[in-house]
């Protein structure tokens, strides 16, 4: 957005969208002291404080909560007007982007975001992880890549891969000192790694068989929220770790990582790339989408 020359305003929007400069100057692709100067260059200009500045929050002003609704619809087509106009560009060029869970994300970077790349050198990919759901159009992303089943119903929705399972495993050095649990109540008398979520809750492993569902609130001497960091924790011995499989497919295979309890495993919705509609997508857009049904549409033709 920032290099549509509308710099200033963009700007503005963004903080008082995000309600914070480093949150802003993050999805500007800015620093938050280049952001915050030109802020304030622009409310010098205007004449008149935009934003009520705090060490703990940023609030919009009377003055500048009257500014962000006036210019907010005109800012939105103009934007399109530009996109527009990007729409005819015969190269793909300009920025994208995508806000994904880690593991979603781990999972597209290769066949998908690398691979256009590849294709489309000009274009910038900026990819941004978190573990919470978001708002992508509110929060400045063109894409969204989430769990089918987190997908907001009026997005427009491309499913990308297989349907996926999630993996309970342990090294091998574990299982030399402890009995390999038959049934998932059988992780209670186990050390196991927790798994913490993004809202500071904790995760209970869920399990299903022949129709019954088996939530298990298990204990370990450590909770990690990142599973990059459980498997480091996992494949060093220390206990039971419960993975997407494909964080870990590659250690199964080694046999670094024995599976577990695999029968009581139930299939979890494939990733979705998803994004509002939009009028006049820019040519980067649209080879991206393009793209990403191929990926789809090769993987459904590995399977026949």
């Amino acid at each position: 957005m920032i290099g549509h020359n509308l710099i200033e305003l963009d700007a503005v929007m963004a903080v008082a969208r995000r309600k914070s400069f480093r949150a802003a100057a993050v999805e500007l692709q800015v620093s938050t002291t280049a952001l915050s100067n030109l802020i304030a260059k622009f409310e010098k200009q205007l004449g008149v404080r935009l934003f009520n500045r705090t060490t703990r929050s940023v609030s919009l002003t009377d003055a500048g909560r009257n500014f962000v609704e006036q210019i907010g619809p005109a800012l939105v087509d103009i934007h399109s007007a530009m996109d527009s106009a990007m729409s005819q560009q015969e190269t793909a060029s300009g920025t994208i982007r995508i806000n994904a869970f880690p593991t979603a994300a781990r999972e597209i970077l290769a066949p998908v975001i690398l691979e256009y790349l590849r294709r489309y050198p000009q274009v910038h990919i900026d990819l941004v992880t978190e573990g919470r759901l978001v708002d992508v159009v509110a929060d400045g992303f063109d894409l969204g890549v989430r769990s089918a089943d987190f997908v907001p119903s009026d997005m427009i929705a491309i499913p990308i891969g297989p349907a996926r399972s999630y993996v309970v495993a342990a090294s091998p050095a574990y299982f030399e000192s402890h009995d390999t649990p038959r049934v998932p109540l059988d992780l209670l008398n186990h050390i196991c790694v927790r798994i913490r979520l993004p809202d500071g809750g904790i995760y209970k492993w869920h399990f299903e068989k022949d129709g019954q569902p088996v939530q298990i609130d298990v204990k370990g001497p450590i909770t990690l929220d990142e599973a990059s960091l459980s498997r480091i924790a996992v494949l060093s011995g220390i206990g039971i770790g419960f993975f997407m499989e494909s964080d870990v497919r590659e250690d199964i295979a080694a046999g670094r990582l024995i599976r577990i309890l695999e029968d009581w495993m139930k299939p979890v919705a494939p990733l979705c790339l998803y994004y509002p509609g939009r009028r006049n997508p820019s040519a980067a857009f649209k080879e991206f989408i393009n793209l990403a049904r191929e990926f789809t549409s090769a993987f459904n033709a590995d399977l026949k």
